[in-house]
């Protein structure tokens, strides 16, 4: 079936009347493919997680959205909130473009947020686009009330610096409240088409930025062509870096140009340096991870980070459906022996349904459900399975861990739908330890694999058939458990 071909118009049209989507949401809402426990488009396109806060009693996350299909083109917030970090409700569109207010008259660009008293403010780039059709960047603010009422500030904070590209995008607020000072971010692209992080500062959180210069970070000049989404999170005694850098090739990744990396050192905000104390890392191993927010967190000491499972300039099989996308299981980050470690949080299991029965038997194939959570303690030194297999134990995607090479590699290359074929088939990641533990999540188009305790993650989207629906248990001596997951995530139709 050939892709849609999008027109400008079609792509960047005002949603006047909900009723506009009623028939596409019908459309999409059974597909074989929408997720039950992640967090998805209500309609069209999902992604970037936007100004995800705990806020008023309650987790806040906004999303990217483009409403009409499996387009990026016009983008809004789309606001959904939890009690728990894994029961999600739809609330509707929190921002969206205006063309009288003019700063963000081709799109509400990503951005974050940070509560204060009864205030959650809320920073976005505001995609401008002037009569000739040239882009202008402008970091908005708005502010929503405990009632969910969002009201935009009159005037941008500041519009774009005219010593780079108009690439100046995706504000996140580093705040320092005892000392009266507040940092935003952002992603940006160097006129010579370096990726770089600008950063404004302020005694307030909501008024008076001024340009205090370009993020220094050693060893890292030519890094990519821009960098995207970025953030500087404190974690236990270290500064975490973590962005996006476009238009990079990285070993062992396909021919894939948008990756997502974290960076653990010492961020001094006087003179503006990040110093790596070592080289960087990829955020996740898998295929598809992408724009990782971390939450603006007043609840406890948790630092919580969810990410978009998809990438940029990419298409997925439910394009063909017209809807595309979702967001990751929300992680809790920590730091262990200089290195940053990802678990799923940990109200995930109250979602745990039915125990599985997983027995050992004969022949190693099981058949599962399509949405469940596998814990394996592996008690070997090699070890392989095959997660949606076939009756036969045959095809599916693949995982096998090589003790000598302490190498654990990843393989979706044999499921009976390919997509994506520029990104690769296989990814790897060289353990640390030996290979001991995995926690393996699945839902109807997605898996994310946590191994040992968060040493390293594998996320990415999958689309199996009816019947690929079998684990395959080839190599190893291991200990198996598994459940079945509730559904958590809400399909009504809210706009």
């Amino acid at each position: 079936m050939p892709m849609r071909t999008w027109t400008n118009e079609e792509r960047y049209k005002y949603l006047e009347d909900p009723s506009e989507l009623l028939g596409l949401y019908e459309d999409t809402k059974d597909s074989v493919y929408r997720q039950t426990y992640h967090i998805q488009a209500v309609t069209g396109l999902i992604n970037d997680p936007n100004g995800f806060s705990y806020f008023g009693g309650k987790w806040h996350m906004f999303y990217q959205w483009c409403p009409w299909g499996a387009v990026h083109g016009l983008k809004y917030w789309y606001h959904v909130v939890s009690e728990d970090l894994v029961n999600w409700k739809n609330v509707g569109v929190g921002l969206k473009p205006e063309e009288e207010y003019v700063y963000d008259n081709k799109g509400v660009y990503s951005g974050s947020g940070y509560s204060l008293e009864d205030k959650l403010f809320l920073y976005y780039t505001g995609n401008n686009r002037d009569d000739d059709y040239i882009r202008h960047p402008y970091t908005c603010l708005a502010k929503m009330d405990k009632e969910g009422r969002i009201e935009k500030a009159t005037h941008p904070l500041f519009k774009e610096h005219p010593d780079y590209t108009e690439h100046q995008r995706d504000p996140k607020l580093v705040a320092f409240p005892e000392k009266n000072r507040y940092y935003i971010v952002i992603g940006a692209r160097t006129k010579d088409e370096r990726g770089c992080i600008l950063i404004y500062g302020s005694q307030k959180p909501a008024s008076d930025y001024e340009f205090l210069g370009e993020l220094k970070v050693p060893g890292y000049e030519s890094f990519g062509g821009m960098w995207e989404c970025p953030s500087i999170e404190h974690i236990g005694d270290k500064d975490v870096l973590i962005f996006c850098p476009q238009y990079l090739k990285l070993p062992g990744r396909g021919n894939g140009t948008n990756q997502n990396v974290n960076i653990v050192g010492r961020m001094d905000w006087d003179d503006l340096i990040f110093t790596p104390e070592k080289d960087f890392s990829v955020l996740d191993e898998g295929f598809d991870f992408y724009a990782a927010a971390c939450a603006f967190n007043t609840k406890d000491e948790r630092t919580i980070m969810s990410a978009w499972m998809g990438l940029p300039d990419v298409s997925y099989p439910t394009d063909e459906e017209d809807w595309s996308g979702c967001l990751t299981l929300p992680r809790e980050l920590s730091i262990k022996e200089g290195r940053l470690y990802q678990r799923p949080v940990r109200e995930i299991v109250s979602i745990r349904d039915e125990e599985l029965d997983i027995t050992d038997n004969e022949d190693g194939i099981y058949e599962l459900p399509k949405t469940y959570e596998l814990l394996i303690d592996v008690k070997s030194k090699d070890f392989k399975i095959s997660l949606f297999t076939d009756e036969r134990g045959e095809g599916g995607l693949s995982l096998r861990y090589d003790s000598e090479a302490k190498l654990l590699t990843f393989d979706r290359g044999n499921m009976k739908t390919t997509f994506n074929e520029n990104e690769g088939f296989t990814r790897g990641s060289k353990l640390i330890d030996d290979l001991y533990k995995l926690q393996i999540y699945t839902d109807k188009s997605s898996v994310e694999i946590f191994v040992n305790d968060g040493e390293a993650t594998f996320t990415s989207r999958v689309f199996p058939d009816e019947s690929e629906r079998y684990l395959a248990f080839h190599a190893g001596e291991v200990d198996m458990k598994a459940w079945s997951l509730k559904t958590s995530v809400d399909q009504t139709f809210v706009i």
